[in-house]
């Protein structure tokens, strides 16, 4: 589970053009990026659509990369001119314990940076974001609503181990422990408070075997792959951070957005489709495309096929985000090939319309609406106790959810489901809630069906046997 992250610090003075030209106004504190990648093909083509994303977005402030790579990964690698970067010591092959855990690199990179960057100083506010993601717009953490002592995070449904036996193990203060993750925005003091313990919470879960399960983590391969995440939620409980969640801010490709709200970032963790054409980052583990002068990821539709495609102007909305994502990658990757010196390409329909005005107007930066900065608590409290939707009016906040379990009888009618639940235009998200004993999901094919939240099988009565 080693990510690409991000980390953006709000501080006076560094602050970059972007915000201030497109709002009228000085950014009253400054702001830093970070983001932390290994010296792998998988990571430079994110860090490529990264960058590209961050100035298109017109991000304020400077951006640096953390790079935690061996002596020995460093001699070959070919991508340390991708983005301005801090090298840090690579912990993928743990020193004390020998354990095999790149995504620990992540909080030892931040440690790192903290210790021995001078930028480090000189900043005020951070988010932190997952690596395979494009940036659509400034993220400017106070005006998410950010406070210090109270970040302002994504939400993650999956990490069951705040609401059981984990965090009581984990944390003084599990009744603090948040399900978050993907987008962090938070004060540059609670940053140095956090990050030690985030960094000792990853390595603590790490070590405790004993409950990898399935069914206390909701790690659907339980071997612990998400103890990273648990680390970051223990560690900002034990020093009391309490996070206002929002669900707005960040869309997985393929997902249907909530009317009037406008995401800011695109989180290309899961394979999405627009007809016939689809995108999984997993399929491109080990792609060199970055230094493949004559390549490009497949190229997505063009916006008039999307027009043809889908009628409802939501769903219609999501199939743009979805192409977005890929176009904008493909931007990058595009200038990215003119800055390694690659020869100019043969000219194309779809490299045409790549330099094209109506790309540009498209994928201008994206600024937040009221209904992108609504944290779920003012989501909750602003819904009407009786609401009737009017035809193509806004809808409160809506999640399906349906439960099933680790077999293929529940296969088939799994994608049957979803099938309609995209065909429908039913509003909000949907969630499978997955039933199975640890000895079932050693053989269960089926993870990738439907979003999905594991829980733990009571088939079999664990008090009466039933």
């Amino acid at each position: 589970m080693a990510k690409l992250l991000i980390l953006v610090l709000v501080v006076v003075g560094l602050m970059g053009p972007g915000w201030s030209a497109e709002t009228g106004r000085e950014a009253p504190w400054r702001i830093h990026t970070l983001f932390s990648v290994e010296c792998q093909n998988y990571f430079d083509w994110q860090t490529v659509g990264l960058m590209h994303s961050f100035r298109k977005a017109r991000q304020p402030g400077p951006i640096t990369r953390l790079l935690s790579c061996t002596e020995e990964e460093k001699k070959n690698y070919r991508g340390m001119g991708l983005a301005p970067t801090v090298e840090v010591p690579s912990m993928s092959r743990h020193p004390r314990t020998g354990d095999w855990y790149p995504a620990i690199n992540k909080p030892a990179g931040v440690v790192h940076w903290l210790k021995h960057s001078k930028d480090a100083d000189n900043v005020d506010w951070v988010v932190i974001l997952d690596a395979d993601m494009i940036i659509r717009g400034p993220i400017i953490p106070w005006e998410l609503g950010a406070e210090k002592g109270k970040p302002v995070a994504a939400y993650y449904g999956y990490l069951i181990g705040c609401d059981n036996a984990l965090a009581k193990l984990h944390t003084k203060h599990p009744e603090l422990c948040d399900k978050v993750g993907g987008l962090l925005a938070m004060h540059i003091d609670d940053l140095r408070a956090l990050a030690p313990l985030w960094l000792s919470k990853t390595e603590e879960v790490r070590e405790d075997r004993a409950h990898w399960s399935t069914n206390l983590t909701g790690d659907i391969y339980g071997k612990g792959w998400i103890s990273e995440m648990y680390g970051y939620s223990f560690g900002a409980a034990e020093v009391g951070l309490q996070h206002k969640i929002n669900d707005n801010l960040m869309i997985y490709p393929g997902y249907i957005p909530r009317e009037g709200v406008e995401p800011i970032l695109l989180h290309y963790g899961l394979p999405f489709s627009v007809g016939n054409w689809s995108f999984s980052k997993l399929d491109h583990h080990e792609d060199d495309v970055v230094y493949d002068c004559d390549r490009l990821f497949p190229e997505p539709p063009f916006p008039r096929e999307v027009h043809l495609m889908e009628s409802d102007p939501n769903k219609r909305r999501a199939l743009f985000l979805s192409i977005e994502c890929i176009h904008t990658l493909n931007e990058g990757l595009l200038l990215q090939h003119k800055a390694n010196g690659c020869p100019k390409p043969t000219g194309s329909k779809y490299l045409s319309f790549l330099r094209s005005k109506t790309f540009a107007e498209l994928t201008r930066p994206k600024l937040l609406t009221p209904a992108t900065i609504q944290t779920e608590k003012e989501s909750i409290q602003t819904v009407p106790k009786q609401f009737i939707a009017e035809p193509g009016g806004q809808y409160p906040k809506i999640h399906t959810i349906f439960s099933t379990e680790c077999i293929k009888y529940f296969d088939w009618q799994t994608v049957g489901l979803v099938h309609s639940f995209h065909l429908s235009g039913q509003p909000g998200n949907i969630t499978r809630l997955l039933s199975c004993s640890d000895e079932d999901l050693k053989q269960y094919t089926g993870h990738d069906l439907a979003p999905t939240h594991y829980v733990p099988s009571m088939s079999k009565h664990p008090l009466t046997g039933d």
